[in-house]
Order: C-alpha cells, then sequence, then structure tokens
C-alpha cells in the first residue's frame, strides 16, 4: 500500500466530511488544517437543530434558483462556513492556516475565509464564481487545485 501525500491525505477527508452534508443539490466538505494538523471540518446542511432539506425540500430547486446565484436563498450552511464556525465555537485559531474543500469556495466563502486569516485554499471541484476568485486572489490567498 503507497502512503497518500499530504494533499491526498487531507481531500480524502475532505471527501469523507462531504458524505455527511444534507443538501440535496451539491455534497461538500471541507477541513481546515495547520501544520500537517487537522483544526476543524465542516460540510453543508441545515443549520444545528434544523430540518434537513430532505425533510423540508430545497429552496432553491423550489423556486428554480440557478447555480452559483443568490446564495441567501438556501437553508444551508456552507461547508467552509461550518468549518469556521467551528474554529470559532471551540476557540480554536485558524489564523494562516489551509482549507481543503471539494468544491472551490463560493463568493460568501471567500469572504469568510479571507477574514479568518486563512492563507491557503486547496479545492477539488470547479465552481463557477468569477467575484470568488477576484477577491481571493487580490486578497493574496493562495488558491491551487488538487488534482488525483
Amino acid at each position: 500500500m503507497q502512503r497518500p501525500d499530504n494533499d491526498a491525505y487531507f481531500m480524502r477527508m475532505a471527501e469523507l466530511v462531504a458524505s455527511r452534508s444534507t443538501c440535496l443539490r451539491r455534497q461538500v466538505g471541507a477541513v481546515v488544517v495547520k501544520e500537517k494538523r487537522v483544526l476543524t471540518t465542516g460540510y453543508n446542511g441545515a443549520p444545528k437543530g434544523l430540518k434537513h432539506c430532505g425533510e423540508v425540500g430545497c429552496v432553491r430547486e423550489q423556486n428554480n434558483v440557478e447555480s452559483g446565484t443568490r446564495h441567501e436563498l438556501c437553508r444551508g450552511v456552507h461547508a467552509e462556513q461550518n468549518a469556521v464556525i467551528q474554529a470559532a465555537y471551540f476557540g480554536v485559531s485558524i489564523k494562516d492556516a489551509s482549507i481543503y474543500t471539494t468544491n472551490f469556495p463560493c463568493v460568501l466563502c471567500a469572504k469568510i475565509i479571507v477574514n479568518a486569516g486563512i492563507r491557503e485554499v486547496i479545492y477539488k471541484d470547479e465552481y463557477i464564481d468569477e467575484l470568488s476568485r477576484d477577491i481571493l486572489k487580490e486578497s493574496k490567498v493562495s488558491v491551487r487545485r488538487y488534482l488525483e
């Protein structure tokens, strides 16, 4: 058995975390890492204590909301958001950390990533959001795509 490198190891974790998602449209996982140690994880789904989309339906599908638009029209909290929230909840500093995510972050998550002090985004699958790319570039957050 071949030992995976760090990128493969943490991205596989992000994929496992994504399997906990309760979103009907897209399963996303995120893992925040610093000094080769996992600090927090997050997946997309309804806020704690609320019914999952599978129980109440998808607001975005019900209203024919196009992917990549109107992020506020969703019951779910994004994976990256949940990973940052988890750090705040447990008092874990994620300044200068990296975040592995199964999808390129949306603009809302990009702004949170910047303000949380995360220095690097490693993503697997594309998500079209040019403003997100612009914000990450302007803030000098390193962004790279993970290729297996």
